[in-house]
């Protein structure tokens, strides 16, 4: 794409971060503005925050993406990030604020009272912040050198540099402000092109987009692909080729692949002449569409199983993600919580009607994204494919100051409920001062990893965050709040079981043992055991201790569910309350 227009937006996107970072810097003049805006953020504005952090770069170009390469089979995904939020309304929203607790660390410690269960929480928050800061870092860096050709590293820099600065400049007040105007920002960059794109394509004449017939090149194309990759080619197929095909080098070679499997080696340019079909990509040797098929081996993580284990990591981790919580904490009571939730079902469901508009059409006019294995930059190279000229080049700019206020947003979340619970359970004393010192190193680990380790998947790190989280958290919260008889030791032995093999597992993955079969399946994605584990851990091990039951539950408990008028006001705990 043409970057004449597309680095200014993103240095102005940017530059409107930090000066709005600065208004919070004005106005925050407590340590309860600070850490929880003072309990003040009316519905509409903290619906606009949570959903401007939760919309994370994995929504704005991922679904178009998935919708590309499998059609609107892919559609779960999106429905299971929303559909997070209606367990979270009836289950969490309310009760959580009226802990009156300003991280889930400080829940856990108000609800067992038990130290212990609440430093093994703060660890819980902290990896989990940690594993979804990593992407969002990777993510801006790899847009950035897509805009600039700058060093991969560059771009995760610049976000952690503009998020601390900005969340250690006003703190809640800040960002609540920073994230509702990415939210926004968000769902314009993506709206209003996509009106010029239909516009477009019906003007244009253009075939609909069918994904049970392999997708047609509209003209010649040429592409590189950068990886070693197997395609698979239902008839011959001449083209030219410049690189390697089947262990034979070729220069400016035409060349006719006879049907069946090839292999294209890594920084081969295949020459495809207009009305080819693309040929299809095997990343495993595996139908992509057996996700919806009986379990049939978990190899390509596409199975049934697999499928079910992302949708349960998504359903039930979004009330455990710490930027998301955190954010309840700003409702001036239960009700504004509840109302907040509503509001958030609204926009996140309305910002989901779109990027799977990107997916079609990116079957239409970029179909060789599948080929190469960047069916995510379908968003970014749509405006210059179907538009063209001076528009198409604005719109494009448009899309990649979204993109990047979406690594923004996210990030700032993150961040702060990071170093919040790293200002109350590691830098004493707590203050404005400390807090300032825990956002830089909220943010220092996770950059540390990503420009070191350049090689961690993406993808692999915010399912993984899911799945601890729907591990950990989902049944610390939900036992907490409906079930009087869970004692800190069952409480502990949950999170630790649940949340510890949700971690063990994937990570034992990544390492590679059990590449392959059930055995695979399973660790790979652990949502489907591990969640149960971590409730039935916790349900037996505090069945098993009556006497550990803490003499303040029945106290608790009607503070959580009884209305703030009838409890009386908030208590005064922890940081910021």
């Amino acid at each position: 794409m043409n970057q004449t227009y597309a680095v200014p937006a993103v240095a102005v996107v940017v530059l409107a971060t930090l000066l709005i970072g600065g208004l919070g810097l004005r106005i925050s003049r407590t340590t309860s503005d600070f850490y929880v805006a003072s309990r003040t953020v009316n519905p509409g504005l903290n619906a606009a925050a949570i959903s401007g952090e939760y919309l994370s770069a994995a929504s704005f170009l991922g679904i178009a993406g998935l919708v590309l390469l499998q059609g609107p089979d892919m559609l779960w995904y999106p429905v299971g990030y929303t559909a997070g939020y209606l367990v979270l309304l009836v289950l969490v929203a309310a009760p959580l604020r009226r802990s009156g607790a300003y991280t889930l660390s400080d829940f856990a410690e108000a609800r067992l009272e038990s130290a212990a269960v609440r430093r093994v929480a703060s660890l819980f928050v902290v990896g989990i912040g940690w594993l979804y800061l990593l992407p969002q870092l990777q993510g801006a860096g790899l847009t950035l050198e897509i805009l600039t050709g700058t060093p991969d590293w560059v771009g995760g820099v610049l976000v952690a540099l503009v998020v601390a600065g900005a969340v250690a400049a006003g703190g809640m007040r800040s960002i609540t402000f920073v994230q509702a105007f990415q939210y926004w920002l968000k769902l314009t960059a993506l709206l209003v092109p996509a009106l010029f794109l239909i516009t477009a394509w019906i003007g244009d004449d253009a075939p609909r987009a069918r994904f049970d017939a392999p997708a047609v090149l509209r003209q010649h194309t040429v592409v590189r692909v950068d990886d070693t990759v197997r395609i698979e080619l239902e008839r011959p197929l001449t083209l030219t080729v410049t690189g390697s095909v089947d262990g034979t080098a070729y220069t400016g070679r035409t060349l006719t692949l006879d049907e069946g499997g090839h292999r294209i080696g890594a920084g081969t340019s295949l020459g495809l002449p207009e009305g080819a079909r693309v040929p299809e990509r095997i990343t495993s040797g595996a139908d992509p569409a057996s996700w919806s098929q009986p379990l049939s081996g978990g190899m390509d993580g596409y199975d049934l199983y697999a499928t079910y284990g992302l949708i349960l990591a998504t359903f039930l981790g979004t009330m455990g993600l710490p930027h998301v919580a955190v954010r309840f904490y700003t409702s001036p009571n239960g009700r504004a919580a509840r109302r907040t939730t509503l509001v958030v079902l609204g926009m996140v469901g309305a910002f989901y009607l779109l990027p799977p508009v990107y997916g079609v059409l990116g079957r239409i006019y970029a179909p060789e994204l599948a080929l190469t294995g960047d069916a995510d930059a379908a968003v970014l190279v749509l405006p210059e494919r179907i538009v063209g000229g001076l528009a198409g080049e604005l719109l494009g700019a448009l899309l990649a100051g979204g993109a990047f206020a979406a690594f923004l947003s996210t990030a700032s979340g993150l961040t702060m409920a990071v170093a919040g619970v790293i200002t109350q359970d590691v830098l004493p004393p707590r203050g404005v001062r400390h807090f300032r010192v825990a956002a830089a190193l909220a943010m220092a680990v996770p950059l540390a990893v990503s420009v070191v380790a350049t090689d961690v998947p993406v993808a692999d790190a915010v399912g993984l965050a899911f799945a601890v989280s729907a591990s950990s958290f989902c049944p610390l919260l939900v036992l907490g709040i409906w079930w009087r008889r869970l004692t800190p030791p069952g409480a502990m032995a949950g999170l630790l079981t649940g949340g510890g093999s949700a971690l063990t597992a994937v990570m034992a993955t990544r390492a590679g043992f059990a590449s392959e079969g059930w055995a695979h399946t399973l660790l790979a994605w652990p949502a489907v055991w591990s969640v149960p584990l971590g409730f039935l851990t916790m349900a037996a091990v505090s069945l098993a201790t009556p006497r550990h039951i803490p003499p303040g539950t029945a106290a608790i408990l009607a503070r959580l569910h009884l209305p703030e008028d009838l409890v009386g006001r908030d208590r005064t705990q922890g940081a910021g309350r």
